[in-house]
């Protein structure tokens, strides 16, 4: 998605990648996993370091669990990279047959309104004062939110092919 908009993307998967980065996607997958291989690469200390910094940092889905201060429902040990003051409910519309779609209006990104593709997804639970909701669902579940350098959602907006969170994220390099 990044490259197709014309940035140089690379994968990091070492401390010493992050010195050549100006900005950092945290994609989904498993947050427990993310977190316990950033633990075993030497990663996870840095990449705090690095966030609190001021790298502009990206989280989609299971990115957004690791940028959370507060992990609700996590599993033993389970810990994030953290910033982002906000409580995240892990998995939190269910189970991988409860995943669905729908628009959710993003008034930063214009119209139309994004199709969200919410995969086992967390939701964010609170927000700290500095944070911005910029997305909620119909019935007030935050979805998609901003804290200075750091974006985060619930959903992945790549699912779809829509680059406006992408391209948003990229201004802020």
């Amino acid at each position: 998605m990044l490259t197709g908009l014309g940035a140089d993307a690379v994968p990091i998967r070492r401390p010493e990648e992050l010195d050549s980065i100006d900005g950092l996607v945290i994609p989904g997958g498993e947050s427990s996993v993310i977190d316990k291989l950033s633990r075993m690469f030497g990663l996870a200390e840095p990449l705090k370091a690095a966030i609190v910094g001021g790298l502009p940092v990206y989280g989609t889905c299971a990115g957004l669990i690791m940028l959370a201060d507060t992990v609700l429902d996590a599993i033993n040990g389970q810990q994030s990279f953290g910033g982002f003051d906000i409580a995240v409910r892990r998995n939190a519309f269910g189970s991988q047959v409860d995943s669905f779609e729908t628009d959710v209006d993003v008034a930063v990104l214009g119209d139309p309104p994004v199709h969200a593709v919410f995969i086992r997804a967390p939701v964010v639970e609170s927000a700290g004062d500095g944070v911005t909701v910029l997305a909620a669902l119909d019935d007030g579940r935050m979805v998609a939110v901003e804290q200075g350098n750091l974006l985060g959602t619930s959903f992945h907006p790549e699912m779809t092919g829509d680059t406006r969170f992408h391209e948003y994220f990229l201004t802020k390099l």
